[in-house]
């Protein structure tokens, strides 16, 4: 009995070590290179804050958690004029009349907004857009394309993050071209360079997450090739958080199974921006 006893304590002992080894492998692949967000307002168009050089171009084909499943508007803003132009503007702005901004967009009291306030750019531009439910293709490098134009266009996708408690969670995107991430009313993340592969990724972000629900909204700007956007939380967050949409095909249904997360929005998390406090004048 005794040996038994001291044979079961090994092999506690040796899949523990396994079990550590392997987060540990996983931290070391996937370094943490841009930490101390949210960005401040006056450094939102500039590029990430990266600790210990450059860009990482990691491949992160191997994740199994990248998110496929979004909600957002069901059509491109078209005809951008090339994202480097396109994305010194809010388009969200211009497409509600300022009704809604990105900041505004990436609050819980913004997303529920949606379910009354249409997407209305210039036909030009797409024309007006209803707000769907839709699955991008991760490994698909052209995966913004959605049947309309190629090039020369911008995609905002967004979820709903319900946490079981205020956390530290690491977010990793790649995208072709100008990305721009939005978390609970604050902007994490500014990249202007794609980063060569579906799958690939520039930058581990470190951002704050609190408990209940965290709406995320991700903006890419392409102008010409390959147009792709994805995104994907460390292990962690995919295994202690509920991502939504889940299961649901339309808008109403988004609300509906969403909506525990959003029953109630963060204090101090609706930042007052430029463009909201314009919008209340």
């Amino acid at each position: 009995m005794k040996r038994a006893h001291q044979l079961m304590l090994a092999i506690a002992i040796i899949f523990a070590l396994v079990v550590s080894s392997s987060h540990l492998a996983f931290a070391q692949k996937h370094k943490v290179n841009v930490k101390g967000g949210p960005i401040p307002e006056k450094d939102w168009r500039q590029e990430a804050d990266v600790e210990n050089g450059a860009g990482l171009a990691e491949n992160h084909a191997d994740v199994k958690d990248w998110i496929s499943k979004w909600y957002g508007p069901d059509g491109n803003y078209e005809n951008n004029g090339t994202f480097q132009v396109s994305g010194m503007r809010d388009l969200i702005d211009e497409g509600t009349k300022g009704k809604l901004t990105e900041p505004k967009l990436s609050t819980i009291a913004g997303l529920k907004l949606t379910q009354t306030v249409k997407m209305e750019w210039a036909k030009k531009n797409g024309g007006t857009r209803e707000w769907d439910i839709f699955e991008l293709d991760v490994a698909n490098q052209d995966n913004m394309n959605r049947d309309g134009p190629a090039d020369n266009i911008d995609t905002y996708v967004m979820c709903v993050i319900e946490a079981p408690k205020d956390m530290k969670s690491i977010f990793s995107p790649a995208h072709d071209d100008w990305a721009q991430i939005w978390v609970n009313g604050e902007k994490w993340y500014n990249d202007r360079t794609w980063t060569g592969g579906a799958q690939i990724v520039h930058y581990n972000i470190e951002v704050d997450l609190v408990k209940g629900g965290n709406v995320v909204l991700y903006r890419c700007g392409e102008s010409g090739g390959a147009a792709y956007l994805n995104l994907h939380f460390d292990s962690d967050t995919h295994r202690l958080c509920q991502i939504y949409p889940d299961k649901a095909k339309d808008q109403k249904s988004f609300f509906s199974e969403a909506s525990r997360a959003l029953a109630v929005d963060p204090a101090g998390k609706l930042t007052s921006t430029w463009a909201d406090i314009k919008q209340d004048q």
